[in-house]
């Protein structure tokens, strides 16, 4: 029994047989060779991340971040009466604008809505 090649030749089935064992051969030995690669990558990779983190858990003191301190003159709470948080940030930004006065230095006790029409200037 023969079969017939792409290029016209007759081969035998044991001479086709060997082909294709060798094809399959070769691609599972570049799959195996394509996932070493992968692998080593892989752990290069980490084994750099490792550095790093470890270059940065040995750097000094003074370079860590410090947790904030609170600015002086800053207290407590604002006890707000009918009025949004949005509402009372905006009121206490432009208070400290027409004060001249950075928000930190004045203290809101309480903010409550006013039954007072507003007066025009």
């Amino acid at each position: 029994m023969e079969i017939v090649q792409a290029s016209g030749e007759m081969i035998s089935v044991s001479e086709a047989l060997i082909t294709a064992i060798m094809g399959y051969a070769l691609v599972f030995f570049g799959m195996i060779l394509l996932i070493l690669v992968i692998v080593i990558v892989n752990k290069i990779i980490r084994v750099r991340e490792a550095n790093k983190a470890e270059t940065k858990d040995t750097a000094p003191a003074e370079s860590k971040p410090v947790a904030p301190i609170p600015a002086p003159g800053s207290a407590g709470k604002v006890k707000l009466n009918n009025v949004s948080e949005r509402d009372a940030a905006m009121i206490m930004a432009i208070t400290a604008n027409k004060l001249g006065k950075p928000l930190n230095e004045l203290r809101f006790i309480s903010i409550k809505e006013s039954d007072q029409p507003e007066k025009e200037d």
